[in-house]
C-alpha cells in the first residue's frame, strides 16, 4: 500500500511536470519551400549585393524622374493601404501571441433585490466572482498559431516591397511614355513643317500651272494626317500624365509641375535651302536632335545574379504564405489529442437573511474529442493540401520572375537591334526626300514620288521615336522582374504621421503606434 502511495504522488508529479513544461509541438516544422530550378548560367554569377539594383532609376540619369519615385514612395495609395495591412498582421500576431497565457480571466458579478408581498423583508443579494482557465499548450496548438500568425506578418512586409517594386516600376514607365509622346509630337511638328513648305510650293507650282490640282490637293492631304496624329499623340501624353497622378496620389493637374521640359525647335536646325530648294540636313547630331525620352546607362551583357529571383518580393511573399500554411497543420493536429487545463474560480456571495459566503473552486481538466468521425483528421488533411498548394504556388512564381527576366533580356536586345535599323531607315529616307523634292522642283519625277518619301520619312521617325521609348521602357521592366527598388524603404515608415494621429484619435494603440513600431526593417529576414 505504502509503494502504490508513493507511485501515485510520483505519477502526479510527473503528470503535473509535463503539464506545466509542455511538450514538442506537433505538425511539421518549416524548412524552406526547397531548391528550385534556375537558369543554369545564372547560378554561375552570384553576388550579395548589387548596389545598382537598390536605385536602379538612376541609370536614367533624370532628375525629374527620382523626385517622382520618392514622391510616389511617400504618397501612393495602394502603398499606405500595404501599410494598413502590416499593421493589421502585426495585431493579430498580438492575438496569436496572447494566446500562450491563461485564456480566461474573467471577473463577474451581480446584485438582486427580490420583493415579495406575502414576505416580510425584501431579499436582496450580491455577488462577485473572477474566473481563471487556462489551457496548457502541449502539443503546440497555440504556438503553431503564434508561428503562422509571425510568418503572415512577414508576408505583409514583403508584400509591401513586392508592391513598391510595382509602384516605381511603373513610376518610370509612365514617366517614359509620358516624355515618349512629347518626342513623337517634337518629331511630328518637324514634319508639319516640311510638309507645309511642300503645300506652299506645290501650290506655287498649281498657280503657275505646272502641276495638277491633284499634287496641292495629296500635300494637304499628308499635312492634315500628320496634324490630326499631333491630337492621338497629346491624348497619349494626357494619359500617361494622369496615371502618374494616379500613382502619385495626385490630381493630374498637380503633376503638370513636375514634368518640365517642353521641346522648343526650330526649322532652322533641321532644314537648310540649297539653290532656293528645301533640304534637310543630313548629319546624325541633326537628323536625331530631339532628346527628351531618358536614356538608360545599360549594359545587356551584364549577368544575371540568379539569387536576384529568391529574394524577389513576391517570391518572398509566396514562401512566408508556405510557411503561414505548414504551421496550420500543427494547428489543425493538435486537436487529435487531449487538452489538459487548469481552472480557478474565487466567489464573494452575501444576502440580506444569511452570512456571506466565499467559495474557492480550483482544479486541473481535460477533455479529448474522440468518436469525432474523421473530422479532425480531414481538417489536417486538408490544411496538408493547402499547404502543398502553396509550395506549387511558389514554385510557379519564380518561374514567373525567370520568364520575366529573360522577356525583358531579350526584348531589350531585339530592340536595340531594331531601333539601329530605324536610325538607319530615317537617314535614308532623309536622303531620299532630298533626292525627290529636287528632282520634283526640277519636274523630273512626279508628286507621287515625292509624297511617298514624306510619308516613310514621317513614319520611320515616328518609330524612332516608340522605339527608344520601348528601349528605355524595357529596362524599367527587366529591373521590375529582378524585384529591384523595394531596398529605398529600408528603415522607412510603413506608415504616414497623419495616419497614426487618425487611428491614435480612434483607438488605444498602445506602444504599436510609436516612432520605432511604424517603421519597416532595415534587413531583409532570410
Amino acid at each position: 500500500m505504502k509503494s502504490r502511495r508513493r507511485f501515485l504522488r510520483w505519477g502526479l508529479v510527473g503528470g503535473a511536470g509535463a503539464l506545466l513544461g509542455g511538450c514538442a509541438a506537433v505538425g511539421p516544422d518549416f524548412s524552406g519551400p526547397g531548391r528550385v530550378k534556375l537558369p543554369a548560367g545564372w547560378e554561375r554569377n552570384r553576388r550579395k549585393k548589387d548596389p545598382q539594383l537598390a536605385h536602379w532609376w538612376k541609370i536614367y540619369g533624370d532628375r525629374n524622374l527620382d523626385r517622382l519615385v520618392q514622391m510616389a514612395w511617400r504618397q501612393n495609395l495602394d502603398l499606405k493601404s500595404a501599410g494598413l495591412r502590416i499593421l493589421q498582421a502585426r495585431a493579430a500576431l498580438g492575438i496569436s501571441e496572447g494566446m500562450a497565457f491563461p485564456q480566461i480571466q474573467q471577473i463577474s458579478g451581480s446584485a438582486t433585490v427580490s420583493d415579495d408581498n406575502r414576505a416580510a423583508h425584501s431579499v436582496r443579494s450580491s455577488n462577485l466572482g473572477f474566473d481563471l482557465g487556462w489551457e496548457l499548450d502541449l502539443w503546440g496548438k497555440y504556438a503553431r498559431g503564434t508561428e503562422s500568425a509571425e510568418a503572415n506578418l512577414y508576408a505583409a512586409l514583403a508584400s509591401y516591397n513586392d508592391i513598391l517594386v510595382t509602384v516605381i516600376a511603373e513610376v518610370a514607365r509612365n514617366y517614359i511614355a509620358y516624355r515618349t509622346a512629347q518626342e513623337r509630337i517634337a518629331y511630328a511638328r518637324r514634319n508639319i513643317a516640311i510638309q507645309e513648305y511642300v503645300v506652299k510650293v506645290t501650290r506655287i507650282q498649281f498657280n503657275s500651272g505646272n502641276v495638277s490640282e491633284l499634287d496641292m490637293r495629296q500635300a494637304q492631304t499628308q499635312l492634315h494626317s500628320t496634324r490630326g496624329a499631333v491630337y492621338e499623340l497629346q491624348l497619349s501624353r494626357i494619359r500617361a500624365r494622369n496615371a502618374l497622378a494616379m500613382l502619385l496620389g495626385l490630381n493630374p493637374s498637380e503633376v503638370e509641375r513636375f514634368l518640365p521640359g517642353k521641346y522648343r525647335d526650330s526649322l532652322g536646325r533641321y532644314v537648310h535651302r540649297d539653290k532656293g530648294t528645301l533640304q534637310l540636313k543630313e548629319a546624325s547630331a541633326d537628323l536625331f536632335g530631339v532628346s527628351l525620352i531618358p536614356h538608360p546607362r545599360f549594359d545587356p551583357r551584364r549577368p544575371i545574379d540568379a539569387e536576384l529571383i529568391t529574394r524577389r518580393p513576391d517570391v518572398k511573399v509566396a514562401e512566408y504564405q508556405a510557411h503561414a500554411r505548414s504551421a496550420q497543420i500543427g494547428v489543425a493536429e493538435a486537436a487529435l489529442y487531449p487538452s489538459f487545463s487548469l481552472f480557478g474560480n474565487i466567489s464573494y456571495g452575501n444576502t440580506n437573511l444569511s452570512l456571506s459566503k466565499i467559495g474557492v473552486v480550483a482544479g486541473p481538466s481535460f477533455s479529448w474529442n474522440i468518436l469525432q468521425y474523421g473530422r479532425i483528421r480531414n481538417n489536417v488533411r486538408l490544411q496538408d493540401a493547402i499547404f502543398e498548394e502553396s509550395l506549387v504556388r511558389y514554385n510557379k512564381t519564380v518561374l514567373n520572375a525567370v520568364h520575366e527576366v529573360s522577356y525583358a533580356l531579350d526584348n531589350y536586345r531585339y530592340t536595340l537591334d531594331q531601333l539601329k535599323e530605324s536610325e538607319a531607315a530615317i537617314q535614308s529616307s532623309v536622303r531620299a526626300f532630298n533626292i525627290s523634292m529636287k528632282q520634283y522642283n526640277d519636274g523630273l519625277v512626279s508628286y507621287q514620288r515625292l509624297l511617298n518619301s514624306i510619308e516613310k520619312l514621317t513614319r520611320y521617325q515616328d518609330q524612332y521615336a516608340r522605339l527608344k521609348g520601348a528601349l528605355a521602357t524595357q529596362v524599367a521592366l527587366l529591373y521590375k522582374a529582378l524585384g529591384g527598388g523595394w531596398e529605398i524603404a529600408r528603415g522607412g515608415r510603413y506608415l504616414s504621421r497623419e495616419t497614426v494621429q487618425h487611428l491614435k484619435e480612434r483607438s488605444d494603440w498602445g506602444r504599436m503606434l510609436e516612432e520605432e513600431q511604424v517603421r519597416l526593417p532595415k534587413e531583409w529576414r532570410r
